[in-house]
């Protein structure tokens, strides 16, 4: 496996396993690997394909109280993590390199790139610039390493979903591969974010795969109310003490909007904090 740091033998070591033939395929992460990223290299490398992993705290998709400093940060366990996945090149730029445009690195930049249509709601809504930030570091990862893929988790659904509007809208010629939400045995589902919790809003957090499930479950046996389906995700959640809800929404899959009479394919989001750790799910319907 090789370690890059520069952008410029990430494009030329790029441009060469194209020219063999090799399909390239990416899987863009911040470190702090589990699991779940586990399964996203497998994904990328089915089929034959060499896979990069990006290793990238991107600053510019956290807000200014949010966890950029503290996000965990851990280079030689993820290594070896992208190791043991037979991972072809971990692609671990530096912020010099990623947001040139002065001396201050990002804060800088002047060229942005921004999804408008489905980042206005839930995480685009409470996190200001957060998916500004994504889209402008991807769509750089996208021009760097010049995949023929790139693997992302359903976990983070608004984010495979504005990622893959981008794709489209730019003309990017990637194919956006998503791959299903990994969970610990009690449906926790995995994250990064999840070491932050506490013993005791750990054994609470459980409260956010209940809910979906239970609304999952309501949708099953015919309910298409939106209000009633959000009023079971809210009942579940309202169970835990500890739980702090954010926001818990029933929208169209594709359009992210909100919807008269949920069909199959729409979605359903919860977020929720538990002390100061925010945590993310959703299920399809």
């Amino acid at each position: 496996m090789k370690i890059i740091r520069h952008i410029s033998e990430m494009q030329q070591i790029a441009a060469a396993i194209k020219r063999s033939g090799c399909r390239l395929a990416l899987v863009p992460t911040m470190g702090a690997l589990h699991a779940g990223h586990a399964a996203l290299m497998r994904r990328a490398g089915e089929g034959g394909a060499a896979v990069v992993v990006s290793i990238y705290v991107n600053p510019t998709q956290f807000g200014p109280h949010e966890d950029f400093h503290r996000y965990p940060r851990d280079f030689a366990r993820d290594a070896g993590l992208c190791a043991a996945e037979l991972v072809d090149i971990v692609f671990a730029p530096f912020d010099v390199e990623m947001y040139p445009a002065s001396s201050a690195g990002y804060a800088g930049a002047s060229t942005w790139v921004e999804e408008l249509a489905l980042a206005k709601h839930l995480e685009g809504e409470r996190r200001p610039g957060h998916f500004r930030g994504v889209c402008t570091v991807v769509a750089k990862l996208f021009n760097i390493v010049q995949p023929d893929l790139a693997v992302f988790g359903q976990k983070d659904y608004q984010q495979l979903a504005v990622i893959t509007r981008m794709a489209r809208d730019l003309c990017f010629p990637i194919d956006i591969i998503p791959v299903p939400t990994v969970r610990e045995p009690d449906g926790l589902a995995l994250s990064s974010r999840n070491r932050y919790l506490s013993p005791a809003d750990r054994a609470q957090a459980t409260a956010l795969w209940k809910a979906l499930t239970a609304a999952k479950d309501l949708f099953a046996k015919g309910e298409r109310n939106p209000a009633r389906l959000q009023a079971s995700l809210r009942h579940t959640l309202e169970q835990s003490p500890a739980l702090r809800l954010d926001y818990a929404e029933i929208v169209a899959g594709e359009t992210l909007e909100p919807v008269v009479e949920a069909q199959p394919g729409a979605v359903a989001l919860v977020a929720a904090y538990f002390g100061q750790t925010r945590l993310i799910d959703n299920v399809l319907l």
